[in-house]
Protein backbone atom coordinates (compact mmCIF):
# COMPACT_ATOMS: atom_id res chain seq x y z
CA UNK A 1 0.00 0.00 0.00
CA UNK A 2 2.79 2.42 0.95
CA UNK A 3 4.62 1.57 -2.28
CA UNK A 4 1.55 2.29 -4.41
CA UNK A 5 0.96 5.58 -2.60
CA UNK A 6 4.59 6.51 -3.20
CA UNK A 7 4.23 5.79 -6.91
CA UNK A 8 1.06 7.86 -7.11
CA UNK A 9 2.72 10.75 -5.33
CA UNK A 10 5.69 10.60 -7.69
CA UNK A 11 3.34 10.45 -10.62
CA UNK A 12 1.90 13.85 -9.77
CA UNK A 13 5.02 15.27 -8.15
CA UNK A 14 5.32 18.16 -10.60
CA UNK A 15 1.66 18.99 -11.06
CA UNK A 16 -0.64 21.06 -8.95
CA UNK A 17 -3.63 21.03 -11.23
CA UNK A 18 -4.16 19.34 -14.59
CA UNK A 19 -7.30 20.05 -16.55
CA UNK A 20 -8.07 17.77 -19.50
CA UNK A 21 -11.02 19.15 -21.42
CA UNK A 22 -12.19 16.84 -24.16
CA UNK A 23 -14.97 16.83 -26.74
CA UNK A 24 -15.63 20.55 -26.93
CA UNK A 25 -17.97 20.63 -29.90
CA UNK A 26 -18.42 23.82 -31.93
CA UNK A 27 -21.37 23.66 -34.30
CA UNK A 28 -20.53 24.04 -37.99
CA UNK A 29 -23.60 26.16 -38.63
CA UNK A 30 -22.81 28.84 -36.07
CA UNK A 31 -20.75 32.00 -36.31
CA UNK A 32 -18.28 33.60 -33.95
CA UNK A 33 -18.00 37.18 -32.66
CA UNK A 34 -17.29 39.03 -35.88
CA UNK A 35 -20.45 38.11 -37.79
CA UNK A 36 -23.46 37.01 -35.78
CA UNK A 37 -22.05 36.01 -32.39
CA UNK A 38 -24.60 33.24 -32.33
CA UNK A 39 -24.34 30.38 -29.89
CA UNK A 40 -21.43 28.02 -30.32
CA UNK A 41 -22.72 24.62 -29.26
CA UNK A 42 -20.80 22.68 -26.62
CA UNK A 43 -21.22 19.04 -25.68
CA UNK A 44 -20.55 17.55 -22.27
CA UNK A 45 -16.88 17.06 -21.45
CA UNK A 46 -14.80 16.13 -18.43
CA UNK A 47 -12.20 18.10 -16.50
CA UNK A 48 -9.74 15.89 -14.65
CA UNK A 49 -7.68 17.51 -11.90
CA UNK A 50 -4.67 16.13 -10.02
CA UNK A 51 -2.54 17.59 -7.26
CA UNK A 52 0.70 17.09 -5.39
CA UNK A 53 0.71 15.59 -1.91
CA UNK A 54 0.99 19.09 -0.40
CA UNK A 55 -2.29 20.16 -1.97
CA UNK A 56 -5.79 18.72 -1.92
CA UNK A 57 -8.71 19.64 -4.13
CA UNK A 58 -12.45 19.87 -3.70
CA UNK A 59 -15.49 20.93 -5.71
CA UNK A 60 -17.65 21.57 -2.64
CA UNK A 61 -15.30 22.24 0.29
CA UNK A 62 -16.40 18.97 1.93
CA UNK A 63 -14.93 16.07 -0.05
CA UNK A 64 -11.16 16.42 -0.50
CA UNK A 65 -8.83 14.32 -2.61
CA UNK A 66 -5.68 14.53 -4.70
CA UNK A 67 -7.78 14.07 -7.82
CA UNK A 68 -11.29 15.20 -8.75
CA UNK A 69 -13.32 14.81 -11.92
CA UNK A 70 -15.46 17.62 -13.28
CA UNK A 71 -18.20 17.34 -15.86
CA UNK A 72 -21.63 18.79 -16.49
CA UNK A 73 -23.15 16.71 -13.71
CA UNK A 74 -20.56 17.41 -11.01
CA UNK A 75 -20.62 21.15 -11.73
CA UNK A 76 -24.40 21.34 -11.52
CA UNK A 77 -26.00 23.88 -9.15
CA UNK A 78 -26.93 21.01 -6.85
CA UNK A 79 -23.28 20.42 -5.90
CA UNK A 80 -23.72 22.60 -2.81
CA UNK A 81 -26.27 25.27 -1.76
CA UNK A 82 -26.04 28.75 -3.28
CA UNK A 83 -23.07 27.97 -5.51
CA UNK A 84 -22.65 29.77 -8.83
CA UNK A 85 -21.32 26.90 -10.97
CA UNK A 86 -22.44 26.96 -14.59
CA UNK A 87 -22.06 24.77 -17.66
CA UNK A 88 -22.57 27.17 -20.58
CA UNK A 89 -26.36 26.89 -20.73
CA UNK A 90 -27.26 26.49 -24.39
CA UNK A 91 -23.65 26.80 -25.48
CA UNK A 92 -20.53 28.96 -25.61
CA UNK A 93 -20.87 32.50 -26.94
CA UNK A 94 -17.80 34.61 -27.79
CA UNK A 95 -17.36 37.21 -25.07
CA UNK A 96 -14.65 39.64 -23.96
CA UNK A 97 -13.06 40.56 -20.63
CA UNK A 98 -9.95 42.10 -19.13
CA UNK A 99 -10.34 39.98 -15.99
CA UNK A 100 -12.15 42.45 -13.71
CA UNK A 101 -14.04 40.90 -10.78
CA UNK A 102 -17.19 42.53 -9.45
CA UNK A 103 -16.57 42.84 -5.69
CA UNK A 104 -20.27 42.72 -4.87
CA UNK A 105 -20.99 39.39 -6.59
CA UNK A 106 -17.46 37.91 -6.65
CA UNK A 107 -17.91 37.11 -10.36
CA UNK A 108 -15.98 37.85 -13.53
CA UNK A 109 -17.22 40.85 -15.51
CA UNK A 110 -17.87 39.72 -19.09
CA UNK A 111 -19.05 41.72 -22.11
CA UNK A 112 -20.96 40.60 -25.17
CA UNK A 113 -21.87 42.12 -28.50
CA UNK A 114 -24.86 44.46 -28.41
CA UNK A 115 -24.64 45.63 -32.02
CA UNK A 116 -22.24 45.00 -34.84
CA UNK A 117 -22.29 46.54 -38.29
CA UNK A 118 -19.91 46.81 -41.24
CA UNK A 119 -18.17 50.13 -41.89
CA UNK A 120 -15.95 51.31 -44.79
CA UNK A 121 -12.85 50.15 -42.93
CA UNK A 122 -13.89 47.54 -40.41
CA UNK A 123 -16.84 47.00 -38.06
CA UNK A 124 -18.47 49.31 -35.56
CA UNK A 125 -18.92 47.66 -32.18
CA UNK A 126 -21.42 48.23 -29.40
CA UNK A 127 -21.25 46.04 -26.31
CA UNK A 128 -23.14 45.40 -23.09
CA UNK A 129 -22.17 43.70 -19.86
CA UNK A 130 -23.27 40.10 -19.49
CA UNK A 131 -26.00 39.88 -16.85
CA UNK A 132 -24.18 37.30 -14.75
CA UNK A 133 -23.76 39.17 -11.48
CA UNK A 134 -26.90 37.82 -9.80
CA UNK A 135 -27.34 34.61 -11.78
CA UNK A 136 -25.56 32.91 -14.65
CA UNK A 137 -26.23 33.56 -18.32
CA UNK A 138 -25.63 31.31 -21.32
CA UNK A 139 -22.26 31.51 -22.99
CA UNK A 140 -19.46 30.25 -20.70
CA UNK A 141 -18.41 27.49 -18.30
CA UNK A 142 -17.71 28.44 -14.68
CA UNK A 143 -17.02 26.40 -11.57
CA UNK A 144 -15.49 26.83 -8.13
CA UNK A 145 -12.36 24.89 -7.25
CA UNK A 146 -11.18 24.81 -3.63
CA UNK A 147 -7.42 24.29 -3.15
CA UNK A 148 -6.02 23.37 0.26
CA UNK A 149 -2.32 24.20 0.57
CA UNK A 150 -0.53 22.31 3.35
CA UNK A 151 2.71 24.27 3.10
CA UNK A 152 3.64 25.86 6.42
CA UNK A 153 1.81 25.85 9.75
CA UNK A 154 1.20 29.59 10.05
CA UNK A 155 -1.75 31.33 8.37
CA UNK A 156 -1.27 34.99 7.50
CA UNK A 157 -4.67 36.67 7.64
CA UNK A 158 -3.80 39.80 5.68
CA UNK A 159 -3.59 39.69 1.89
CA UNK A 160 0.03 40.17 0.87
CA UNK A 161 1.28 38.45 -2.28
CA UNK A 162 4.83 38.60 -0.98
CA UNK A 163 3.80 36.11 1.73
CA UNK A 164 2.52 33.56 -0.78
CA UNK A 165 4.01 30.71 -2.82
CA UNK A 166 4.66 31.07 -6.54
CA UNK A 167 2.81 28.67 -8.85
CA UNK A 168 3.90 28.13 -12.47
CA UNK A 169 2.10 27.05 -15.64
CA UNK A 170 3.51 23.76 -16.95
CA UNK A 171 5.15 23.82 -20.37
CA UNK A 172 2.95 20.98 -21.63
CA UNK A 173 -0.19 23.08 -21.20
CA UNK A 174 -1.84 23.41 -24.60
CA UNK A 175 -5.01 23.87 -26.61
CA UNK A 176 -5.34 21.85 -29.82
CA UNK A 177 -8.01 20.72 -32.22
CA UNK A 178 -9.06 17.27 -31.02
CA UNK A 179 -7.63 14.46 -33.13
CA UNK A 180 -11.08 12.87 -33.35
CA UNK A 181 -13.62 15.07 -35.09
CA UNK A 182 -11.76 18.39 -34.99
CA UNK A 183 -10.85 20.55 -37.98
CA UNK A 184 -7.43 22.15 -37.70
CA UNK A 185 -6.55 25.60 -38.96
CA UNK A 186 -9.83 27.42 -38.33
CA UNK A 187 -8.65 29.62 -35.46
CA UNK A 188 -11.04 28.41 -32.74
CA UNK A 189 -8.14 26.80 -30.87
CA UNK A 190 -6.43 30.20 -30.68
CA UNK A 191 -9.49 32.02 -29.33
CA UNK A 192 -10.13 29.93 -26.20
CA UNK A 193 -9.37 31.59 -22.86
CA UNK A 194 -9.30 30.20 -19.31
CA UNK A 195 -9.61 32.68 -16.43
CA UNK A 196 -8.66 31.94 -12.81
CA UNK A 197 -10.25 34.30 -10.32
CA UNK A 198 -9.03 33.96 -6.73
CA UNK A 199 -12.08 34.94 -4.70
CA UNK A 200 -10.90 34.50 -1.12
CA UNK A 201 -9.32 32.13 1.38
CA UNK A 202 -9.57 30.78 4.91
CA UNK A 203 -7.16 29.02 7.23
CA UNK A 204 -6.22 25.55 5.97
CA UNK A 205 -7.54 23.80 9.10
CA UNK A 206 -11.08 25.12 8.57
CA UNK A 207 -13.64 22.28 8.45
CA UNK A 208 -16.94 24.17 8.48
CA UNK A 209 -18.36 23.58 4.99
CA UNK A 210 -20.61 26.63 5.16
CA UNK A 211 -17.65 28.93 5.82
CA UNK A 212 -15.57 27.36 3.02
CA UNK A 213 -18.42 27.30 0.50
CA UNK A 214 -19.44 30.82 1.43
CA UNK A 215 -16.07 32.41 0.66
CA UNK A 216 -16.54 35.69 -1.23
CA UNK A 217 -14.46 38.75 -2.05
CA UNK A 218 -15.58 40.28 1.25
CA UNK A 219 -13.34 39.81 4.29
CA UNK A 220 -14.85 38.86 7.67
CA UNK A 221 -13.74 37.13 10.87
CA UNK A 222 -12.99 33.93 8.94
CA UNK A 223 -12.45 34.92 5.31
CA UNK A 224 -9.62 36.87 3.72
CA UNK A 225 -11.20 38.46 0.64
CA UNK A 226 -9.04 38.64 -2.48
CA UNK A 227 -11.07 39.74 -5.53
CA UNK A 228 -8.04 40.81 -7.57
CA UNK A 229 -8.16 40.70 -11.37
CA UNK A 230 -8.36 37.18 -12.76
CA UNK A 231 -5.32 35.55 -14.30
CA UNK A 232 -6.24 34.80 -17.92
CA UNK A 233 -4.35 32.18 -19.89
CA UNK A 234 -4.12 32.78 -23.64
CA UNK A 235 -3.01 29.64 -25.48
CA UNK A 236 -1.43 29.76 -28.94
CA UNK A 237 -0.73 33.49 -28.78
CA UNK A 238 1.71 33.35 -31.69
CA UNK A 239 -0.47 31.15 -33.94
CA UNK A 240 -2.67 32.84 -36.55
CA UNK A 241 -4.55 30.85 -39.16
CA UNK A 242 -4.62 31.79 -42.85
CA UNK A 243 -8.37 32.39 -42.86
CA UNK A 244 -8.24 34.88 -39.97
CA UNK A 245 -5.33 36.76 -41.54
CA UNK A 246 -7.15 36.94 -44.86
CA UNK A 247 -10.35 38.15 -43.20
CA UNK A 248 -8.50 40.90 -41.37
CA UNK A 249 -6.52 42.05 -44.41
CA UNK A 250 -9.69 42.14 -46.52
CA UNK A 251 -11.91 44.02 -44.08
CA UNK A 252 -9.56 46.39 -42.22
CA UNK A 253 -8.45 49.80 -43.50
CA UNK A 254 -6.25 52.40 -41.81
CA UNK A 255 -8.39 54.53 -39.51
CA UNK A 256 -7.72 58.27 -39.56
CA UNK A 257 -10.95 59.79 -38.20
CA UNK A 258 -13.66 59.47 -35.60
CA UNK A 259 -17.12 58.51 -36.98
CA UNK A 260 -16.82 54.82 -37.78
CA UNK A 261 -19.48 54.94 -40.52
CA UNK A 262 -17.90 57.80 -42.49
CA UNK A 263 -15.72 57.20 -45.57
CA UNK A 264 -13.48 60.07 -44.47
CA UNK A 265 -12.59 58.18 -41.27
CA UNK A 266 -10.51 55.66 -43.23
CA UNK A 267 -7.75 55.70 -45.80
CA UNK A 268 -9.34 53.24 -48.19
CA UNK A 269 -6.09 52.90 -50.14
CA UNK A 270 -4.09 52.04 -47.04
CA UNK A 271 -4.59 48.56 -45.57
CA UNK A 272 -4.06 47.88 -41.90
CA UNK A 273 -0.84 46.38 -40.59
CA UNK A 274 -0.06 42.83 -41.63
CA UNK A 275 -0.62 39.99 -39.16
CA UNK A 276 2.26 37.51 -39.32
CA UNK A 277 1.86 33.91 -38.25
CA UNK A 278 4.47 33.24 -35.59
CA UNK A 279 4.28 36.65 -33.87
CA UNK A 280 2.19 37.54 -30.83
CA UNK A 281 -0.34 40.38 -31.06
CA UNK A 282 -2.27 42.02 -28.22
CA UNK A 283 -5.98 41.44 -27.70
CA UNK A 284 -7.81 44.75 -27.34
CA UNK A 285 -10.51 43.47 -24.99
CA UNK A 286 -13.66 45.25 -23.84
CA UNK A 287 -13.45 46.67 -20.32
CA UNK A 288 -16.77 48.54 -20.05
CA UNK A 289 -20.06 48.85 -21.96
CA UNK A 290 -19.78 50.46 -25.40
CA UNK A 291 -22.83 52.67 -26.07
CA UNK A 292 -24.09 54.09 -29.37
CA UNK A 293 -22.09 57.04 -30.62
CA UNK A 294 -18.90 55.76 -29.00
CA UNK A 295 -17.25 55.20 -32.40
CA UNK A 296 -15.40 52.03 -31.46
CA UNK A 297 -14.04 49.80 -34.22
CA UNK A 298 -13.22 46.15 -33.46
CA UNK A 299 -9.70 46.71 -34.83
CA UNK A 300 -8.97 49.84 -32.78
CA UNK A 301 -5.43 49.71 -31.43
CA UNK A 302 -1.89 50.37 -32.64
CA UNK A 303 -1.29 46.75 -33.65
CA UNK A 304 -4.20 46.59 -36.09
CA UNK A 305 -5.44 49.85 -37.63
CA UNK A 306 -3.17 52.25 -35.79
CA UNK A 307 -6.04 54.21 -34.28
CA UNK A 308 -5.99 55.23 -30.61
CA UNK A 309 -8.72 57.67 -29.58
CA UNK A 310 -8.07 60.22 -26.86
CA UNK A 311 -11.29 62.14 -27.27
CA UNK A 312 -13.80 62.40 -24.45
CA UNK A 313 -16.42 59.67 -24.64
CA UNK A 314 -14.26 57.36 -26.74
CA UNK A 315 -11.37 56.52 -24.49
CA UNK A 316 -11.09 53.35 -22.45
CA UNK A 317 -13.65 51.02 -24.01
CA UNK A 318 -10.92 48.74 -25.33
CA UNK A 319 -7.64 48.01 -23.59
CA UNK A 320 -4.81 45.57 -24.04
CA UNK A 321 -5.84 42.36 -22.32
CA UNK A 322 -3.30 41.38 -19.67
CA UNK A 323 -2.98 37.65 -20.31
CA UNK A 324 -0.54 34.90 -19.44
CA UNK A 325 0.52 33.64 -22.85
CA UNK A 326 2.19 30.53 -24.18
CA UNK A 327 5.16 32.74 -24.99
CA UNK A 328 5.61 33.34 -21.25
CA UNK A 329 5.14 29.66 -20.57
CA UNK A 330 8.33 28.82 -22.43
CA UNK A 331 10.55 31.22 -20.47
CA UNK A 332 13.15 29.17 -18.63
CA UNK A 333 15.31 29.42 -15.53
CA UNK A 334 15.01 32.57 -13.47
CA UNK A 335 12.96 34.24 -16.24
CA UNK A 336 10.06 31.86 -15.65
CA UNK A 337 7.07 34.00 -14.58
CA UNK A 338 4.67 33.22 -11.76
CA UNK A 339 1.16 32.27 -12.86
CA UNK A 340 -0.75 32.52 -9.55
CA UNK A 341 0.20 32.50 -5.86
CA UNK A 342 -1.25 30.55 -2.93
CA UNK A 343 -0.94 31.37 0.75
CA UNK A 344 0.57 28.76 3.12
CA UNK A 345 -1.81 26.76 5.32
CA UNK A 346 -4.84 28.01 3.42
CA UNK A 347 -7.96 26.97 1.54
CA UNK A 348 -8.40 29.20 -1.50
CA UNK A 349 -11.58 29.44 -3.54
CA UNK A 350 -10.66 29.80 -7.22
CA UNK A 351 -13.45 30.47 -9.69
CA UNK A 352 -12.53 29.07 -13.12
CA UNK A 353 -14.05 30.42 -16.34
CA UNK A 354 -13.76 28.85 -19.81
CA UNK A 355 -14.87 31.07 -22.69
CA UNK A 356 -14.08 32.26 -26.20
CA UNK A 357 -12.45 35.71 -26.43
CA UNK A 358 -14.51 37.55 -29.04
CA UNK A 359 -11.83 40.19 -29.66
CA UNK A 360 -9.08 37.69 -30.47
CA UNK A 361 -7.73 38.29 -33.98
CA UNK A 362 -8.29 34.60 -34.83
CA UNK A 363 -11.96 34.63 -33.81
CA UNK A 364 -13.50 35.30 -37.21
CA UNK A 365 -16.41 34.01 -39.28
CA UNK A 366 -15.14 30.51 -39.99
CA UNK A 367 -13.41 29.72 -36.69
CA UNK A 368 -16.51 27.85 -35.52
CA UNK A 369 -15.88 25.16 -38.15
CA UNK A 370 -13.11 23.87 -35.88
CA UNK A 371 -15.74 21.81 -34.05
CA UNK A 372 -13.90 19.71 -31.49
CA UNK A 373 -11.00 21.01 -29.41
CA UNK A 374 -8.98 19.66 -26.51
CA UNK A 375 -7.54 21.76 -23.69
CA UNK A 376 -4.83 20.52 -21.31
CA UNK A 377 -3.11 22.64 -18.72
CA UNK A 378 -1.45 22.34 -15.37
CA UNK A 379 0.53 24.11 -12.68
CA UNK A 380 3.68 23.26 -10.80
CA UNK A 381 5.56 24.55 -7.79
CA UNK A 382 8.87 23.67 -9.41
CA UNK A 383 10.50 26.68 -11.01
CA UNK A 384 13.24 24.80 -12.84
CA UNK A 385 13.25 21.80 -15.14
CA UNK A 386 16.11 19.36 -15.57
CA UNK A 387 17.06 21.17 -18.78
CA UNK A 388 17.62 24.43 -16.88
CA UNK A 389 20.72 23.06 -15.19
CA UNK A 390 21.64 20.06 -17.41
CA UNK A 391 20.55 17.48 -14.85
CA UNK A 392 21.94 14.03 -15.63
CA UNK A 393 21.43 12.26 -12.30
CA UNK A 394 19.05 9.50 -11.27
CA UNK A 395 15.80 9.42 -13.20
CA UNK A 396 12.32 9.09 -11.72
CA UNK A 397 12.11 5.35 -12.45
CA UNK A 398 15.18 4.16 -10.62
CA UNK A 399 14.26 1.98 -7.67
CA UNK A 400 10.62 1.52 -8.67
CA UNK A 401 11.07 -1.88 -10.29
CA UNK A 402 10.58 -3.12 -13.88
CA UNK A 403 6.80 -3.32 -13.68
CA UNK A 404 6.25 0.18 -12.36
CA UNK A 405 4.97 3.12 -14.36
CA UNK A 406 7.35 5.06 -16.61
CA UNK A 407 7.51 8.58 -15.18
CA UNK A 408 10.38 10.02 -17.21
CA UNK A 409 9.68 12.25 -20.20
CA UNK A 410 11.74 11.92 -23.38
CA UNK A 411 14.77 14.21 -23.57
CA UNK A 412 14.95 16.52 -26.59
CA UNK A 413 18.27 17.94 -27.76
CA UNK A 414 18.35 20.77 -30.27
CA UNK A 415 20.55 20.48 -33.34
CA UNK A 416 22.23 23.88 -33.52
CA UNK A 417 21.79 26.86 -31.23
CA UNK A 418 18.91 27.37 -28.81
CA UNK A 419 18.82 31.10 -29.62
CA UNK A 420 19.45 32.24 -33.20
CA UNK A 421 19.84 35.89 -34.15
CA UNK A 422 19.13 36.90 -37.75
CA UNK A 423 18.83 40.08 -39.79
CA UNK A 424 15.78 40.83 -41.94
CA UNK A 425 16.20 39.07 -45.26
CA UNK A 426 18.51 36.33 -43.98
CA UNK A 427 17.74 32.77 -44.86
CA UNK A 428 16.67 30.31 -42.16
CA UNK A 429 16.52 26.55 -42.22
CA UNK A 430 15.48 24.72 -39.09
CA UNK A 431 18.12 22.15 -38.11
CA UNK A 432 15.61 20.23 -36.02
CA UNK A 433 16.23 18.18 -32.90
CA UNK A 434 16.80 14.67 -31.61
CA UNK A 435 14.93 12.80 -28.86
CA UNK A 436 15.78 9.86 -26.65
CA UNK A 437 13.76 8.08 -23.98
CA UNK A 438 14.93 5.90 -21.09
CA UNK A 439 12.60 3.08 -22.16
CA UNK A 440 11.64 3.71 -25.80
CA UNK A 441 15.09 4.71 -27.02
CA UNK A 442 15.39 6.95 -30.10
CA UNK A 443 12.21 8.97 -30.72
CA UNK A 444 13.68 11.50 -33.15
CA UNK A 445 11.37 10.47 -35.98
CA UNK A 446 8.33 11.11 -33.77
CA UNK A 447 9.16 14.74 -32.95
CA UNK A 448 6.53 17.32 -33.89
CA UNK A 449 7.86 20.83 -34.60
CA UNK A 450 5.35 23.66 -34.09
CA UNK A 451 5.97 27.27 -35.11
CA UNK A 452 6.89 29.42 -38.10
CA UNK A 453 9.62 31.95 -38.86
CA UNK A 454 9.29 34.89 -41.27
CA UNK A 455 12.70 36.48 -41.76
CA UNK A 456 11.14 39.32 -43.78
CA UNK A 457 9.48 40.71 -40.65
CA UNK A 458 11.35 41.70 -37.45
CA UNK A 459 10.22 39.86 -34.34
CA UNK A 460 10.87 37.02 -31.93
CA UNK A 461 9.75 33.64 -33.22
CA UNK A 462 9.70 30.27 -31.47
CA UNK A 463 9.74 26.71 -32.73
CA UNK A 464 8.59 24.17 -30.16
CA UNK A 465 9.57 20.52 -30.47
CA UNK A 466 7.28 17.95 -28.81
CA UNK A 467 7.36 14.19 -28.50
CA UNK A 468 5.57 11.63 -26.33
CA UNK A 469 6.82 8.21 -25.29
CA UNK A 470 4.63 5.10 -25.20
CA UNK A 471 3.73 5.84 -21.56
CA UNK A 472 2.35 9.25 -22.49
CA UNK A 473 5.16 11.37 -21.00
CA UNK A 474 5.69 14.57 -22.97
CA UNK A 475 9.13 15.91 -23.83
CA UNK A 476 9.32 19.52 -24.97
CA UNK A 477 12.02 21.95 -26.05
CA UNK A 478 11.90 25.41 -27.65
CA UNK A 479 14.21 27.25 -30.04
CA UNK A 480 14.04 31.08 -30.19
CA UNK A 481 14.73 32.95 -33.43
CA UNK A 482 15.21 36.72 -33.18
CA UNK A 483 14.89 38.64 -36.45
CA UNK A 484 16.22 42.22 -36.25
CA UNK A 485 16.38 45.07 -38.76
Amino acid sequence: MDKMKSIQNRRVRNLIIIFALTAVIVSVSTYAWFIGMRTVGVSSFDVNISSTESLMLSLDGVDWDYTVSINENTVSPQKYPDNSNWWAGKGLIPMSTVGQIDPGSSRLMLYEKLSFTATPGGYRLLASQVENQSENQDGYVAFDLFIRNFTGADYIVGLNRDDEEAIYLTVDSEVNVHESGGVAGTGIENSVRVAFAEIGRVIGTETDAQIIQGITCTSDDNVTGICSAATIWEPNDTSHVKGAIGWYETSCRKRIGTPTKELTSYDLDEPCGTVIDGLAYPTYAINKPIPSGSNVDIYDGPAFNGYVSDKEGEKGFLQVQDTFTDTMKYFTGTRRPTFITLAPNSITKVRVYIFIEGQDIDNYDFSSIGKQIQVNFGFTKERFTEDDFDYEGRDANQGLGPDDIDLTAPRITLVGDEVIELTVGDGFEDEGATATDTKDGDLTDDIQAVGTVNTDVPGTYRITYKVRDTSGNLGIKTRTIIVSE
